[in-house]
């Protein structure tokens, strides 16, 4: 049996729940209060802990998987591997200062950063070959500036709101660009047979994600054009209809740009074009 880290809470925590659940595991807790859950049926046992913790556990070998957040799992003293992202929970590490500074990264030797990510900021300072001091905080890290703690604030950002409320501006290039991600130890934990099972599933409920199947019927004369917008993985399935001069056609479409591609198909000839959600599925 192997052990699996999901986040104990949080938005990362509700998606990766949703997430296991849809790839047909028993994640769900009673309570909120339970740390583990068993799933004797796909031989796995699901472990509940605080985002930030899941990369000590999984680098450690303790836990063979983990789900958390790139920007936690880096900036854990020892990094865990990580072995795919999974499309939600994203984010953007940034450098912010007052609104009417003019400092830039470059300019930041012999200053004070305060941050919730230490390592992150100290590896970054070393790439750059800058001397600055760290001043790691738990969080409120937008109001040290005011309060004289720091000169600069190393943080996660999402929409600005937060930041712009607290007077500041982001500089510079972001950091890392964060998002839930699946981690181990290194790859051979990866290939127990239900490690490579729980992976599998997982990325079939992503790819499912980005795609849809759609659906039509298209005169026989049209079907060659038809079929070069959408040509689906290997082929289009194409059915007999009773109207010989007919033919029904599904394929696999990738659902950004959707709508352009049914306004194509419907200037072609093509008539009761719908699209529908996948699940799960196998490329």
């Amino acid at each position: 049996m192997i052990k699996i880290a999901l986040p104990n809470k949080g938005m990362l925590a509700e998606e990766a729940m949703a997430l296991v659940k849809e790839a047909g595991y028993r994640s769900k807790r009673a309570t909120g209060k339970d740390l583990s859950i068993l799933d004797a049926e796909n031989d796995v046992e699901f472990v509940f802990l605080r985002p930030r913790d899941i990369a000590v556990y999984v680098q450690r070998g303790i836990l063979e998987l983990g789900i958390t957040g790139r920007d936690l799992n880096l900036d854990a003293d020892v990094p865990a591997h990580e072995v795919m992202a999974l499309g939600f929970g994203g984010s953007r590490f940034h450098y912010a200062v007052p609104k009417e500074s003019k400092l830039t990264p470059e300019k930041f030797g012999g200053l004070r950063i305060a941050c919730s990510y230490k390592n992150i900021v100290k590896r970054d300072l070393a790439r750059r070959k800058i001397k600055a001091t760290v001043v790691p905080l738990d969080g409120a890290v937008e109001i040290s500036i005011r309060l004289g703690v720091a000169d600069v604030i190393g943080d996660v950002v999402e929409s600005g709101l937060t930041l712009r409320e607290a007077g500041l501006k982001t500089i510079g290039d972001p950091v890392m660009v964060s998002e839930a991600i699946v981690i181990s130890k290194d790859g051979k934990s990866c290939s127990l047979p239900q490690c490579q099972t729980f992976l599998k599933r997982i990325t079939g409920i992503i790819l499912a994600r980005e795609y849809g199947m759609i659906e039509y019927d298209i005169p026989k004369k049209l079907l060659a054009k038809a079929v070069t917008l959408t040509p689906g993985i290997e082929a289009p399935t194409i059915s007999p209809l009773k109207d010989e001069q007919w033919v029904a056609v599904a394929a696999l479409v990738k659902k950004k740009g959707i709508n352009a591609l049914i306004d194509k198909l419907a200037d072609l000839g093509a008539k009761g074009i719908i699209v529908t959600d996948i699940k799960t599925c196998r490329l």
